[in-house]
C-alpha cells in the first residue's frame, strides 16, 4: 500500500509543488491549507507522513503541532517546512516533536529524501510490507529480516551501505537515486557534495554482482542525475 501523506501549507503553488513531488516519488497525498483543516484531517485520514507548515491560517504550525503530540496522542512522523532557519528555532520545534526541518526555499530532492528517510525509521516506507519476505529483480534476491542477498545461487557479502544502498534500489527500480537523496537515505546526514562516497559504494556493489556470476550490469548511471536499476 502507498504511504499517505498529508500536507498542511496554506501557500496554493507550494502546496502543489508538493504534491507534485510526492506523488511522483508514489505516495498519495492529501492537502490541507490551514491549520484547523489540518488537524481535522490529520484524525480523518491516519497519514503516515504529515509536512507541516508554520504560518498557517486559523491554527499556527506550532500549536497544531503541539496539540498533535499532547492531546491527539499522534506519532506518526512531522517534518516541518519554514522559512525560519536559525538553530533555536529548529532545535524548539524539535523539542516539541517534529521529526524533521525542511527550510524553504527548498529542492524537490531534498524533500524526497527526508520524507523516504523519515517513513522507513517509522517502517512505514514504501515497500515495507509485513509479508514481504523478499525482494527480488532479475536474478537478485534479498531477504530483509536475514539481510542476505543472493544472485542466482551465490550469496554476496556486502557492507551495511552496499547493502542498503541495494535495498533502495530494489524497492523501486524504476526510480532514479540522485546522489544526494542516495547520500541523505543510507547515511542519514546532511548531503556536502559527497559524490565520491556514493560513487564508490556503488561501484563496489556493481562489482560484487558482477563477481558473483551475474550476466548483466544492474545499476544504471543516469547521467547527470545519478543511479537506477538497469
Amino acid at each position: 500500500m502507498q504511504p499517505k501523506i498529508l500536507i498542511i501549507e496554506d501557500e496554493t503553488d507550494i502546496n502543489q509543488l508538493l504534491s507534485k513531488i510526492l506523488e511522483s516519488d508514489g505516495y498519495r497525498t492529501i492537502q490541507a491549507f490551514s491549520g484547523t483543516e489540518g488537524l481535522l484531517l490529520a484524525e480523518q485520514e491516519s497519514p503516515d507522513l504529515i509536512l507541516l507548515d508554520l504560518m498557517l491560517p486559523g491554527l499556527p504550525g506550532e500549536t497544531l503541532l503541539q496539540r498533535l503530540r499532547t492531546e491527539k496522542q499522534c506519532r506518526v512522523p512531522v517534518l516541518v517546512l519554514s522559512a525560519k532557519a536559525a538553530l533555536s528555532d529548529k532545535v524548539t520545534l524539535l523539542k516539541t516533536g517534529a521529526d524533521d526541518y525542511i527550510t524553504k526555499p527548498f529542492e524537490p530532492e531534498e524533500v524526497s529524501a527526508r520524507v523516504q528517510a523519515a517513513l522507513r525509521r517509522s517502517g512505514s516506507a514504501q515497500g515495507q510490507r509485513p509479508d514481504a519476505d523478499f525482494l527480488s529483480y532479475k536474478s537478485i534476491t534479498l531477504y530483509p529480516e536475514s539481510r542476505k542477498v543472493m544472485v542466482g545461487g551465490v550469496e554476496l557479502s556486502l557492507t551495511s551501505h552496499e547493502y542498503a544502498l541495494l535495498y533502495l534500489f530494489l524497492q523501486a527500480p524504476e526510480k532514479v537515486y540522485s546522489r544526494e537523496s542516495l547520500y541523505e537515505l543510507v547515511w542519514e546526514n546532511g548531503y556536502y557534495g559527497e559524490n565520491n562516497t556514493v560513487n564508490v559504494h556503488v561501484s563496489n556493489l556493481r562489482r560484487k554482482i558482477k563477481e558473483a556470476g551475474a550476466s548483466e550490469e544492474y545499476i544504471r548511471t543516469v547521467y547527470g542525475i545519478g543511479f537506477q536499476l538497469k
